[in-house]
């Protein structure tokens, strides 16, 4: 059996230094994320290695998601994906395996992992799509992948109506895009992450985060935030006032954002999951020609893959019946109910 080690990302330095050069690293592996995660639910990271002493050859990073409700190990909490770094696809089993050992040995309930490129022989939990837009191609050949009616028009509306563009990581915009990002949790039923999350972000990830506006005469109508880890660009959140949304605010801000992204020779484009109950949101995302594929999530003990799009009927009923509760409330009730329930759901 091969040694397995622990170490902390956070305070050991050889963590940092491996994902920067790790082609399959992502923003996701870096220890500003993982302080993030520490900051704003308690979880707590690690990293598992068949590495002793010296430099690193491999790394697998989780959490340990420890409330009165969930006693889990997730690799990773709220990352839409993370893969294990290793040199080649078969070297992952043993990181698994050691993931396994602690699940079993511990006080923990599951274990969860989370890849995007490397296989994983636990059973398949659940599924979605995962979409990546490809801008290592001229600028023109992009905006030509745009979705005629749906992208380009909207775009040329959006422009016509001289909405006009913002971006930072200020209080200020963090503050309006969090306005945004609770209409549009509220139209889904689904309350708001804490503010806190961003705000931690913001100050761990530093220049890495970036919140984008679109406004209207002043007014936010879209916002989206992105981060950024050497030359991918992910898409994590967005949020909107459904009331403006024929003015094109969000084709708009995306245009922008890939238009910045790619002079920073950003190559990658990370537009993130989707659930399968999510059309038109995986269309958004098809319309701006980015690439599909599909992402799934692995979890031990295995309870049953979940198809795509389904669910059993007692939990649709006891999720309408949440959601209908939910937005009713008023937004500082509103806002407590991420702060209360997302810590758990990690």
């Amino acid at each position: 059996m091969t040694s397995v080690h622990v170490m902390d990302p956070l305070d050991d330095p050889r963590w940092a230094a491996f994902i920067e050069h790790h082609p399959r690293a992502t923003v996701f592996h870096s220890p500003a994320w993982l302080r993030a995660l520490r900051d704003t639910y308690g979880y707590e990271p690690f990293v598992l290695t068949t590495t002793g002493d010296g430099a690193l050859d491999d790394g697998l990073v989780a959490c340990r998601v420890r409330t009165w409700w969930a006693k889990r190990l997730v690799a990773l909490p709220f990352s839409d994906h993370c893969d294990p770094l290793v040199r080649k696809d078969g070297d992952a089993e043993a990181l698994y395996a050691g993931l396994r050992r602690r699940m079993e040995d511990g006080q923990w309930r599951s274990a969860e992992a989370r890849p995007l490129t490397v296989a994983c022989g636990w059973p398949a939990a659940s599924s979605y799509a995962i979409h990546a837009l490809d801008l290592s191609r001229p600028l023109d050949r992009v905006f030509a992948g745009f979705h005629a009616s749906s992208t380009r028009r909207a775009i040329r509306r959006a422009e016509r109506e001289a909405l006009s563009y913002e971006s930072g990581r200020s209080d200020a915009l963090i503050a309006t895009f969090f306005g945004l990002l609770r209409l549009t949790r509220r139209r889904h039923g689904v309350p708001p992450q804490p503010i806190a999350w961003f705000r931690a972000l913001a100050h761990r990830c530093a220049d890495a985060f970036t919140v984008h506006v679109a406004r209207k005469a002043g007014r936010a109508i879209a916002a989206i935030v992105t981060l950024r880890f050497a030359r991918t660009l992910v898409y994590k959140y967005g949020g909107s006032d459904a009331r403006d949304h024929a003015l094109g605010g969000m084709p708009f801000l995306f245009w922008r954002v890939i238009q910045q992204a790619h002079a920073d020779g950003i190559e990658t484009l990370d537009l993130g999951r989707s659930n399968f109950d999510q059309p038109g949101l995986i269309a958004f995302k098809n319309h701006l020609g980015a690439e599909q594929k599909v992402l799934t999530y692995h979890r031990i003990p295995g309870t049953g893959h979940r198809a795509p799009g389904t669910v059993t009927k007692d939990a649709s009923l006891l999720a309408r019946a949440a959601r209908a509760t939910l937005v009713r409330l008023p937004d500082p009730l509103f806002d407590m109910s991420g702060r209360v329930l997302y810590r758990h759901l990690g």
